[in-house]
């Protein structure tokens, strides 16, 4: 739909006609309303079971519309702090210039009075609005936004525009902003619905499991393939910097080797056999001194930094310091599985290694499920 009332939009009387529709919606006109409740109530509906099968739940859905009354009291506030400055065609904009000669401004308001909804961006007055709600109502912290790359400036201006209205706490506010995947196309053409990803993930997924001896033994196949799919789009989409462009590819995202999310999961699934395999007995009394073999040493060391890709992934929002945390600690992993066998060593040998493999099957564990990834225990 939205693509079609673009391409319909390019038609004057068409825009006209949106614009009257728009202006209907902010007068409460009642079918209007009622039309829009509908399209809001089904969005939702689908929303919640799309973002279940990611693991993301929302506290709270609001949108636009819940701040349009609101928007209205904060232009009145701009105007009365003397922020509201009235343009040649009858536009609300504020200063942000330096020295206050108009040279950036913000649009605020359109001629017609109603609040300025740009193209894929909430208008400045509604998010104004918004950030001043939401501190009133929960007294955040810190406050983050996620949207693409495109709208950055937008959010720049709601911060300088929140400063100048006094609101100290504007330097809480961040801004995270993400970049564009090129190159996905699924079998149902152009149009790239996130269902649609999620559903052929999943098939591409079960079809190479199903092509290895193991998966038969698996419990629910269809269950562990969406987990593992899932881990496949996560790792690719977080591998990078947010805000970077990436041309996305299944066969690279489905790989086994490598830097995968299907590679952090077989590692974690193998380590879970081990612990298995061995009796999953509490580790007590482990002598560390056991663990003298470089690849032994390389995942100890390896494991102190977690704490501290932690924190810096908590600083700047970056994703990517985990996702290469974990990754390069699967290949220790990997390597020590080979090289430091649990079966056929002196007890207390035993004991020690498998403490190691534990903890790194732990911290694997843990990481993947900050990135949204749900382990799995068998492939």
């Amino acid at each position: 739909v939205y693509v079609q009332i673009n391409k319909a939009a390019e038609d004057e009387n068409t825009k006209k006609l949106a614009k009257e529709f728009f202006r209907k919606l902010e007068e409460h006109d009642e079918q209007a309303l009622s039309i829009w409740k509908q399209f809001r109530d089904l969005s939702i509906e689908e929303y919640i079971r799309i973002y279940k099968r990611l693991g993301v739940h929302f506290d709270e859905y609001s949108g636009e519309s819940f701040y349009q009354e609101k928007a209205q009291e904060v232009l009145k506030m701009l105007a009365d702090k003397g922020l509201l400055q009235k343009t040649i065609r009858g536009t609300g904009v504020v200063d942000l210039s330096e020295k206050k000669d108009l040279s950036a401004v913000s649009t605020v308001m359109r001629s017609d009075g109603t609040s300025l909804y740009i193209t894929r961006q909430v208008s400045l007055s509604v998010l104004l609005a918004t950030a001043i709600d939401r501190m009133n109502k929960h007294s955040w912290d810190t406050m983050i936004y996620v949207t693409d790359k495109s709208q950055s400036n937008h959010f720049q201006h709601l911060f300088q525009i929140l400063k100048l209205m006094g609101y100290d706490w504007a330097e809480r506010c961040q801004h995270v902003s993400f970049g564009l995947v090129q190159g996905m196309k699924t079998r149902r053409g152009e149009v790239i619905f996130l269902e649609d990803v999620l559903n052929e993930v999943r098939s591409r997924m079960l079809q190479n499991m199903t092509a290895t001896k193991t998966t038969k033994e698996i419990q629910d196949p269809v269950e562990t393939a969406e987990k593992v799919g899932l881990a496949a789009l996560i790792i690719q989409d977080f591998r990078g910097l947010l805000a970077s462009d990436y041309q996305f590819s299944w066969d690279r995202a489905l790989q086994s080797r490598g830097d995968t999310g299907v590679f952090l999961q077989y590692t974690h699934a193998r380590l879970h056999s081990l612990e298995q395999m061995h009796g999953n007995a509490e580790l007590t009394d482990v002598n560390v001194a056991c663990l003298q073999e470089p690849d032994a040493i390389s995942v100890l060391q390896h494991l102190l930094r977690y704490d501290e890709v932690l924190y810096r992934s908590s600083q700047d929002l970056q994703p990517k310091h985990i996702v290469s945390y974990l990754l390069t600690l699967s290949h220790l992993a990997a390597v020590a599985h080979k090289t430091l066998p649990v079966k056929g060593s002196a007890p207390d040998v035993a004991q020690a290694r498998l403490c190691l493999f534990h903890a790194a099957r732990s911290v694997l564990a843990n990481g993947m499920k900050l990135l949204g990834i749900t382990p799995v225990t068998q492939m």
